[in-house]
């Protein structure tokens, strides 16, 4: 695990500045503090920062193949390592180290851009050919492992945070209207897109090759949603089991202590119940909790700890909410307001007091379709024609109720009147369009396309409803929410967190199954309850889904409150221009007076105008 960063000179411009490319790696030094390294030459600068997991003595990078030709640095793991080092060793390849970014450019070498398919793990690449003068820039295939990069005439520039690019003189920070509209819609940015028009991000599964001067994109992987298979129940959960078992013992390939997070729902208590399986020694478990009861889960991660016997470890924290949220924003990169990057950041930092690597439970909603929202989706699917008359009725309501229960009731009555994707993309999305009309103060430009919208178009239409909106959320959620939050947050601590639901045999056997195998009884994640009951206790399999969040609109009465009213209202918001302050401060008033729940969006216009002051109005963004 590490960070990387580099820079290409197209021809006849004067070589990388090798000061430059210090100050890039420096900015990164969170992702990487046990070890640095440079490659340097006319037309090149690789850079990386490094925490070393596998190997810790012979990982050092870049490292080299055929003769020091290819130069590598990579960010990331690769859990299939092994098997592909003996097959390279038949193939006459020699190796020096134990370490796994040595089989990565073994590999490159012997099978050039192939070899990113053969790769189980999760990893951002960047390798250059002198022969040939040529970079090459790959991602995992679920983006996993960040990668920025930003391309002008006169070279590429890349790296794993966008932090990174601007340590470059005459970085341009001109915002991209049309990301800033998604993430006032979202409360992320979509990619290809970063917040910056002059810096775009490489999407999961696709390759950049970079010679001359000139870039092209290339796609070597896409999640196949119509291979359907005809499977007995039986039989799909005797393999599932074996492919969360292999997923799972992979992931703990280490030379570190590592350990897990334990939240007591079903997808983290799955994970931490198979490392007990194969663990020499109990299992270290994390969870954090806060002091208000509906947001607190430590009590069912005590209870799956003590059945399963994991060393627990957990916390109860009250933190300053001020001086946390602008410690976030930081390490986020770009405006990001799902705020369970909180509790993410506060048990990484747990862990990271007595372990360099965990595993997680992540990506279990979008594989199995655990999400509430699929399931109200579906539901409110069925009602067919009746959709329209139940909506006008719930809007009706949901007027006549008014509170912040009479703005949710308003809320989904619009989502019923909508079709498919805006009915679906309105429960997912952080704002509702008039919410966005009104902060950014115009409507959307003719030009511009909501890319969710543009995700659910570029669909089958022959899939299900199901496999149509759980497409949606692996091409943006997963990538540009969840996985930012997983990596971000805990690499902001120096630690390495590994994602088993992301395993591409168990991804693809998941969305293979027909519907009925993981929405049944009103429920999501069918098989995957029925195989986690030969581990967990019944109450961990009945439990009720529980977002991983903070108390916002407890916090935006309290702790929050005097922040938001002051940056609201001071003259830097005024003035920068991105949001219109009248807007944000009626979403204010309407919180404070209860009329309606805007924590959320507090958040998000909060989240915006701290990340402005940190990278836009600072000089050196650090």
């Amino acid at each position: 695990m590490c960070g990387i960063v580099g820079i290409v000179v197209a021809p006849g411009q004067a070589p990388p500045d090798a000061r430059v490319g210090q100050a890039m790696n420096d900015a990164i030094s969170h992702r990487g503090p046990d070890d640095a390294g440079f490659h340097h030459d006319a037309r090149v600068l690789l850079g990386m920062r490094r925490l070393a997991v596998i190997d810790p003595a012979g990982g050092h990078q870049p490292v080299t193949a055929d003769g020091g030709h290819i130069q590598l640095v990579f960010n990331g793991e690769i859990y299939n390592y092994r098997q592909l080092r003996r097959e390279l060793e038949l193939l006459g390849r020699r190796f020096h180290t134990a370490s796994d970014s040595e089989v990565v450019v073994q590999a490159f070498a012997q099978w050039g851009e192939d070899c990113f398919s053969r790769f189980d793990g999760m990893f951002a690449i960047a390798a250059w050919d002198d022969r040939t003068r040529t970079l090459v820039l790959a991602r995992d295939r679920f983006g996993e492992k960040p990668l920025f990069y930003a391309h002008d005439a006169r070279r590429l520039l890349f790296a794993s945070e966008l932090k990174a690019l601007l340590q470059v003189p005459g970085f341009a920070r001109e915002i991209d209207a049309a990301a800033l509209r998604s993430y006032v819609r979202y409360g992320y940015v979509p990619t290809p897109a970063s917040i910056f028009a002059s810096v775009r991000k490489l999407p999961p599964g696709c390759t950049l090759r970079c010679r001359d001067g000139h870039i092209e994109l290339t796609r070597y992987y896409r999640l196949d949603f119509a291979r359907k298979q005809v499977i007995d129940p039986r039989e799909a959960e005797h393999r599932l089991a074996e492919l969360l078992d292999r997923a799972v013992h992979s992931r703990m390939v280490a030379d570190v202590p590592f350990g897990a997070f334990l939240s007591g729902g079903l997808d983290s208590s799955t994970v931490v119940a198979l490392m007990t399986r194969h663990a020499s020694q109990r299992v270290r478990t994390y969870s954090i909790g806060f002091k208000e009861a509906a947001w607190n889960e430590l009590s069912d991660a005590r209870r799956v700890a003590e059945h399963l016997g994991t060393e627990h470890h957990e916390l109860v924290v009250e933190p300053d909410a001020v001086d946390l949220f602008e410690q976030l924003v930081w390490y986020l990169d770009e405006p990001f307001a799902d705020s369970s990057a909180v509790p993410t950041f506060l048990v990484s930092k747990l862990a990271r007091s007595q372990v360099t690597m965990v595993l997680t439970g992540d990506a279990g909603d979008e594989t199995f379709a655990g999400y509430t929202r699929y399931l109200r989706f579906l539901a409110m699917q069925r009602l067919g024609p009746l959709a329209r008359p139940a909506g006008w009725a719930a809007r009706q309501a949901g007027r006549m109720l008014g509170g912040a229960f009479g703005f949710r009731l308003r809320g989904l009555a619009e989502r019923m009147r909508m079709p498919f994707p805006d009915s679906y993309l309105g429960g997912v999305a952080m704002s509702r369009p008039g919410t966005v009309r009104d902060l950014l103060g115009a409507d959307a430009p003719a030009d511009y396309v909501d890319p969710l919208r543009a995700l659910a178009a570029a669909g089958s239409a022959q899939h299900s409803l199901l496999d149509r909106i759980i497409e949606i959320d692996f091409g943006s959620y997963l990538p540009d929410d969840i996985l930012v939050k997983v990596d971000r947050m805990a690499m902001a601590n120096s630690l390495e967190g590994r994602v088993p639901f992301l395993d591409p045999a168990l991804v693809e056997f998941a969305v293979s199954l027909p519907d009925g195998l993981r929405v049944a009884r009103g429920r999501g994640k069918h098989l995957l309850r029925r195989v986690a009951e030969r581990w967990l206790p019944a109450d961990v399999l009945a439990k009720p889904k529980q977002g991983f969040g903070i108390p916002l609109a407890q916090w935006f009465r309290g702790p929050l409150r005097a922040l938001a009213e002051d940056l609201i209202a001071s003259r830097a918001f005024r003035e920068r221009g991105l949001l219109d302050p009248a807007a944000a401060r009626a979403c204010l008033d309407d919180h404070l007076a209860g009329r309606a729940d805007r924590g959320e969006t507090l958040w998000l216009i909060l989240s915006l105008e701290l990340w402005a002051r940190r990278f836009l109005d600072s000089p050196a963004a650090g």
